[in-house]
């Protein structure tokens, strides 16, 4: 997903690392001394509203969605570096999210098929309560 010296989100878009800042730190939880002093986590932050790569429009739907700062973290791997590409994967794979764009739904109208189930089911279900009445007594 990520080549040397960029991020690919998608298709159209490429983040240089230059705009991505990175910060390694121990990882959490049980390890003993290899986890309590290897900095194996990797944080890595993009900064959308300094951003030079981002378009007007981009821009604006990351803002709105993610607010002015993406972070994504990785401690997953004993190793730093594998645990860098992850939280790299992990940014790119929030920032396509942030970005797609959903189409409209244009309503339709419910097929003749369905509204004979429709009708047939609640036919059924009405005959199904009916049989648990209990018979009246006819004076």
């Amino acid at each position: 997903m990520a080549s040397e010296d960029v991020v690919r989100v998608h298709r159209g878009l490429d983040i240089p690392l230059t705009e991505i800042t990175w910060r390694a730190t121990t990882s959490g939880g049980p390890g003993g001394q290899h986890a309590n002093r290897t900095l194996s986590r990797v944080e890595v932050q993009f900064d959308v509203a300094a951003s030079a790569t981002l378009g007007p429009r981009q821009r604006a739907r990351l803002l709105e969605r993610l607010g002015p700062v993406v972070r994504a973290a990785a401690s997953d791997s004993r190793s730093q570096s594998r645990n860098r590409q992850v939280a790299l994967e992990r940014l790119a794979s929030k920032l396509d999210e942030g970005l797609r764009v959903d189409p409209d739904r244009r309503p339709t109208r419910p097929t003749k098929g369905s509204k004979l189930r429709r009708v047939e089911d609640k036919r059924r279900h009405s005959e199904t309560k009916r049989q648990r009445r209990t018979p009246r007594e006819h004076d």
